[in-house]
């Protein structure tokens, strides 16, 4: 399933609308009740996980950016992934987590700006099941990095546990944030409610 847009001119393609800004906000609040309630249920299975292999607890941290990726499938708007994860970090911050402010709302930024890179390399006019994995990828790759400067300090690059954690951020990235956010998206274009948006008119023609 590919998707190429065909706008007649670059600037209203990417000119962000009232409706672009509530849904990005809804879609932001949404992820937040995600990553509020991952939370908890990361603090028991991660210690599971990490016993079996260390590093492995990583595979699940696509659910902490998945985000970026479907606001880009739906929105398609530069700057959509870094609207929507900082709301949703907002919200998670609210509701409380065990994170600090600082290291939630960089992280946050970062990871919106790698789910875009993929999209803005095309000029936003490709969206499509493999940019989607692209993207969950970029993001997964640099969240991997940003853990190991910043949260696993005392962990060694090319040591198992550096090695085993960096492949299941990919992995986790491919299959979560890519994989998953492109089928939630045409899930979600399926229903009809994104029929005002180019996202959900070009799921639905070819459904």
């Amino acid at each position: 399933m590919a998707d190429r847009t065909t706008n007649p001119t670059v600037s209203a393609r990417l000119r962000w609308r009232p409706a672009d800004i509530a849904v990005t906000a809804a879609l932001g609040i949404a992820a937040g009740l995600v990553f509020w309630g991952f939370n908890f249920a990361y603090m028991g299975v991660s210690p599971i996980l990490g016993g079996l292999l260390p590093g492995f607890a990583s595979i699940l941290h696509g659910v902490w950016y998945f985000s970026g990726t479907l606001a880009v499938l739906i929105i398609r708007k530069p700057g959509s992934a870094v609207f929507v994860n900082l709301v949703g970090c907002a919200a998670e911050m609210l509701l409380g987590n065990q994170f600090s402010f600082g290291f939630v709302f960089l992280s946050a930024a970062l990871q919106g700006v790698f789910a875009e890179l993929p999209f803005a390399v095309t000029r936003y006019r490709v969206f499509n099941l493999p940019m989607s994995l692209l993207s969950g990828l970029c993001v997964g790759l640099e969240y991997g990095v940003y853990l190991m400067l910043f949260r696993y300090q005392g962990v060694a690059w090319l040591s198992p546990r550096g090695i085993v954690h960096m492949v299941c951020e990919a992995v986790s990235g491919v299959l979560i944030a890519g994989l998953l956010s492109w089928l939630l998206y045409v899930a979600i274009a399926y229903t009809g409610v994104l029929d005002h948006f180019a996202s959900g008119r070009a799921v639905r023609r070819r459904g």
